[in-house]
């Protein structure tokens, strides 16, 4: 019997990775236990309870950016949150510690090498965070999202994926989702999200060209994020959700999404087949624009600059492709030619091995490792809803 400690968090696009691993393990390995080390202010706060999982939380601390009284303060709180992690670690017999990334990771990440406790990380960007970066110098366990992600040791593993998207049949479930949401079935469907958070130039975007696309026939699921100020206007086929607890519906309701190009959100719009028009966070280290490379390479998804996403561009481009279901259905074809849906078991198996490894004595797992991400069993590159790989939760 093994413990786990899965750290990280902050946004959807951290925590549901995190809880489809912890839901696999469990699965395969029923009398093993999993403890999630995250921050009260992020959404794993609601998310990881919900599932069923312990929360143990430390203070959220984002790493300085700039000379102020916050970096001088930082060294010491973050030495505080690794001690208190270490402390976790040796009161609950941890054997592995599993990083996504987020607030979380890094002190975790520090704490297990200081206890000697093996690490297992996922990578679900293509750029990859801080954090990360630095737990790939402290152990082969590394699986990474895409093919193109410059990570140490890392392996292809996908994204993991939540049960219900794994499994998802859009046809089929059709109408359960378009009741769920009170939508018309005799209207095709753009579902628009910006993540957990929200995407405000998005948000006001749609917002402002609701009645446009109405107009042109669709009907709008907009799903605009518990910080948005946006609320329900008096229009027939625009339907806003402050957050949507069951997307898996909302996938199978939709025929076509506009986004942010998170690495959740490509990978689960890759997985269930559908296209889409993607907007990369214009602010961080631009990982969303790679995130969106292999889709759109593939023809499944159109990337537009989030300047460039305008009431304009909705006009003479988004509405352009709204109108042609000939391309859309080519779109989706092509964005489920990217998709896969096995991340969650390749990923399990990653710290299978490391717990193994631990109670053999083995030194790390070297198969398949390399220092660019392309050797090893790949799944194919492909969230959330999701956000950028600092963990960083605000919106332009």
């Amino acid at each position: 019997m093994s413990t786990y400690l899965f750290a990280g968090g902050g946004t959807a696009g951290h925590v549901n990775p995190l809880l489809a691993v912890a839901d696999r393990l469990t699965e395969r390995s029923p009398e093993d236990t999993v403890i999630v080390l995250g921050t009260a202010e992020g959404l794993e706060s609601r998310l990881v309870p919900m599932r069923g999982y312990e929360l143990l939380t430390i203070p959220r601390l984002p790493f300085p950016r700039k000379p102020n009284a916050a970096a001088l303060r930082f060294p010491g709180a973050f030495w505080r949150a690794v001690k208190r992690t270490e402390q976790i670690i040796r009161e609950r017999d941890v054997d592995v510690v599993l990083g996504v990334g987020g607030y979380a990771s890094a002190p975790a990440y520090i704490a297990a090498k200081r206890t000697g406790t093996p690490i297992v990380v996922h990578e679900q960007n293509a750029k990859p965070g801080l954090a990360n970066r630095l737990a790939a110098f402290l152990t082969s366990h590394v699986g990474v999202t895409f093919s193109n992600t410059r990570l140490r040791h890392s392996r292809v593993v996908g994204m993991p994926l939540r049960r219900e998207i794994e499994s998802l049949d859009r046809r089929a479930s059709r109408a359960e989702g378009l009741a769920e949401f009170g939508l018309d079935p005799a209207r095709p469907v753009l579902l628009v999200t910006g993540g957990s958070s929200g995407a405000r130039s998005i948000n006001t975007t749609i917002n402002r060209s609701a009645a446009t696309i109405v107009g042109a026939g669709w009907q709008v699921l907009h799903v605009v994020g518990g910080k948005s100020e946006i609320g329900p206007i008096d229009l027939d086929g625009y339907t806003v959700l402050p957050y949507c607890d069951r997307m898996d519906l909302a996938y199978a309701a939709s025929d076509f999404v506009v986004s942010r190009s998170g690495a959740g959100m490509v990978c689960e719009l890759t997985a269930v087949g559908l296209p889409s028009v993607l907007v990369p966070y214009p602010v961080g280290n631009g990982e969303q624009r790679h995130n969106a490379r292999d889709v759109v390479g593939a023809g499944g998804a159109v990337l537009v600059a989030d300047q460039e996403f305008d009431q304009d561009w909705v006009t003479f481009q988004l509405l352009g492709i709204l109108q042609d279901r000939a391309r859309i259905a080519s779109m989706a074809v092509r964005a489920g030619s990217v998709g896969h849906r096995d991340g969650a078991d390749r990923m399990t198996d990653l710290a299978l091995d490391a717990a193994r490894e631990r109670s053999t004595g083995g030194t790390g797992s070297t198969n398949g490792t390399s220092t660019g991400g392309t050797n090893g069993t790949s799944t194919g590159s492909t969230n959330g809803t999701s956000t950028n790989s600092t963990g960083t939760t605000e919106e332009p």
